[in-house]
Parts: C-alpha cells; sequence; structure tokens
C-alpha cells in the first residue's frame, strides 16, 4: 500500500514516538519487530490502530515487494550494520528514511545516489539530531557565501532517559564507533585522525560550558556536503576531554577490532542499566562554525528541546513529505533536501551571529 509505512523498531522509544506522531495525523501504519508482546502494548497505546509484523529484519525486509509500503522508517541499530541492508531491500518505488548518525551507515546510504534514482525512490539518512541540528546550522551560514576553507560542527544533545538497560542495538553501536577511530576532512579529503582530538570549551546560549572532541559521525559528511569546506571537523561532548584517557585511545580501538573481544564488550555494554532521568540541561544545540580564507568567521546555533523527541519529529516530518510526494529521487541527508527550514518547522530555532572578522586581520 503505496500510504502505508512501516516502522522498523517500533517498541524503541524513538520508534514510538515516531509512530505516535505519524498515527496523530491519519497515517496507516505496520509496526515492526521481533517482540509481538511488546508491539501489541505499542499499538494498544494508538488505539490499536496499526497492523503488526513480527519477526527478524531478514524475514521482513523479504515481505517488502510484496507488501510495498510507501515509506519505510528504520530505527534499528546499528546503523552500520542495517542502513544499507533495508536501504537496498526496498524495492523500486518504496521509499526510505533512516535516524542513523554512524560515518560508514551515512556515507553508504549517501553512495547510492545513482541506483535510488534510477528506482524513482528518496533515501533519507540522518533524519534525526545527529545530522539535521548541525547541518541545518551549516547550511544557513553557507548560504550565499564562497566555499568556505574550515567548519566545524558541535551537536550538544540533552536527552531524557528511560529506565532499563542500554540494550543489544545502542551497545552495538557504541563498540562499532569507538572501533572505527577518528575522521575528519583535511584538504578537501575524509581522512584519518586522532578520536577526541581539536578539544573545545563551547558555552551554549543557555550558559552552559561543555567541552567536545572530534571524531566519526554522519555530521561529519553532512556538513562536509553541506560546505564543500576544504576542512571539517565534526565534535561531540561524549568525546573523552582529559588527556590521559585521549592518548589510550588508539589502543582501546584497536582492542575493540577484534571480533571476540567486540562481541564480548558488546554483550556487557548492553546489561548496563540506566535510571529514568530527566534531561541534564534544559535544551539541545546544534552548533557550527564557519570560517572563509580571508579570516571571515561566522557562528550559529539551533536550539530544540529533548534530542531524541527532535530526532522522532524530524523522521516524522519527513516520511510525511515523502508520501505527499515530495522530494527528489536519490540518496539524501534531510537538511540537502528540505533546507535548513526542515529544522524550524520541526520546533528548532536559529541563532546565527552577524558576520565578524577575525582578530589576527589586518
Amino acid at each position: 500500500m503505496k500510504n502505508e509505512v512501516w516502522v522498523l523498531g517500533a517498541t524503541g522509544r524513538t520508534g514510538r514516538v515516531i509512530a505516535r506522531r505519524l498515527h496523530e495525523v491519519g497515517v496507516s501504519l505496520v509496526l515492526v519487530g521481533r517482540d509481538r508482546e511488546r508491539l501489541e502494548s505499542v499499538a494498544a497505546d494508538l488505539d490499536g490502530a496499526p497492523r503488526l509484523l513480527v519477526g527478524s529484519l531478514g524475514s521482513t525486509l523479504s515481505k517488502l515487494a510484496q507488501d510495498a509500503p510507501g515509506v519505510v522508517v528504520n530505527t534499528v541499530g546499528p546503523f552500520t550494520i542495517t542502513a544499507l541492508e533495508v536501504a537496498e531491500a526496498c524495492p523500486p518505488g518504496i521509499h526510505y528514511v533512516d535516524i542513523a548518525n554512524e560515518l560508514p551507515a551515512v556515507e553508504g546510504v549517501l553512495e547510492l545516489d545513482r541506483q535510488a534514482a534510477a528506482a524513482d525512490q528518496v533515501l533519507i539518512t540522518g533524519a534525526g539530531f545527529g545530522v539535521l541540528a548541525t547541518e541545518s546550522v551549516v547550511l544557513r551560514l553557507c548560504d550565499g557565501q564562497p566555499r568556505p576553507a574550515l567548519v566545524r560542527v558541535d551537536p550538544l544533545a540533552s536527552i531524557a532517559l528511560e529506565e532499563g538497560v542500554i540494550g543489544s542495538a545502542l551497545a552495538a553501536t557504541i563498540v562499532e564507533i569507538l572501533s572505527f577511530g577518528g575522521r575528519e576532512v583535511r584538504h578537501g579529503r575524509l581522512v584519518r585522525s586522532r578520536s577526541a582530538a581539536h578539544p573545545t570549551r563551547l558555552t551554549t546560549p543557555d550558559g552552559d560550558v561543555l567541552t567536545t572532541g572530534s571524531g566519526p559521525s554522519g555530521e561529519l559528511i553532512a556538513a562536509w556536503r553541506a560546505s564543500n569546506a576544504d576542512s571539517v571537523i565534526a565534535a561531540s561532548p561524549a568525546a573523552p576531554s582529559n588527556a590521559i584517557v585521549r592518548s589510550v585511545l588508539p589502543a582501546v580501538e584497536a582492542i575493540f577490532r577484534i571480533p571476540g573481544i567486540s562481541r564480548f564488550a558488546t554483550s556487557m555494554i548492553a546489561r548496563i542499566p540506566l535510571r529514568a532521568q530527566n534531561m541534564p540541561r534544559t535544551s539541545s544545540w546544534g552548533h557550527a562554525r564557519v570560517e572563509w580564507s580571508d579570516g571571515t568567521v561566522r557562528e550559529g546555533w539551533l536550539r530544540v528541546g529533548d534530542g531524541t523527541d527532535f530526532t522522532a519529529a524530524v523522521a516524522a516530518e519527513v516520511t510525511q513529505r515523502l508520501l505527499k510526494g515530495e522530494g527528489r529521487p536519490g540518496s539524501h541527508t534531510p537538511g540537502s533536501l528540505f533546507g535548513p527550514e526542515l529544522a524550524e518547522t520541526v520546533g528548532g530555532e536559529f541563532f546565527v551571529d552577524q558576520v565578524r572578522e577575525s582578530l589576527d586581520r589586518g
């Protein structure tokens, strides 16, 4: 059914919120997952309206051609595994949306651009706080400007936690990131770098102070594509700020690449308990700093609420637009397809500095 949306991973927090948002605007849903009891619980919260599809990811994808939904929304991590698997399984004409932020996942989906265009389908990766919150600021800062020399983005998510455990999907994502190692763009090329490099202390417009360090993420690819800058850094407050910890990261990354150790680490991390807690800060922020070769610098922020809720809002909005026939066949990040205004549509607020001159100019 071309007006039907499949939500993969519908029992997770983000999947549940996406499903609710789509249900509230009358979208026909199929909730997809491995646990029937949990799926039935989600469906009950939505007045029992959605259809359920229970099974492994592989068995689910085998039904795509027969059922032919309009859009498949993938919230199942680790996206380094599932993003390409699901995107490539979508038959011609079926659109795809994910909330990935792992660099290999975002890069991999974007590389399907020609294939997707030929199949008359739209593939959107990074439809969440991770990617759009910083990508939209870069797009706003670079609009109408020449190619910049340097771009730095810093996603500063503030997220409320639910009680439970980290879980296998998130644990696998954490291990994947730790084993992947650092990346940045230098002289127009994506290159390896030390994880947690380029530490910087940022003060948000709310007055919160956080230290961020560079790492591999979908935001790096999105900021590079949005700016075409010679050099790009994507940083995060999750990167260790302690110099001693940063010095041992290369050894940790190498250890986590060993299959047996990575599986063991994933299983251990998955069991770590989480206590319910409110957002640690009032707002989540996407930050970008853009510098041109003449020394001109612009800096901007995007303020949103809970990072997970913003992710769900982005994914739901993008899905609705695809159902309406909006978009352009091919592979895209959300901002590259719908512009920075997309972030405002789902509740974001921009704070963009006026152009200012570097202190070392004349």
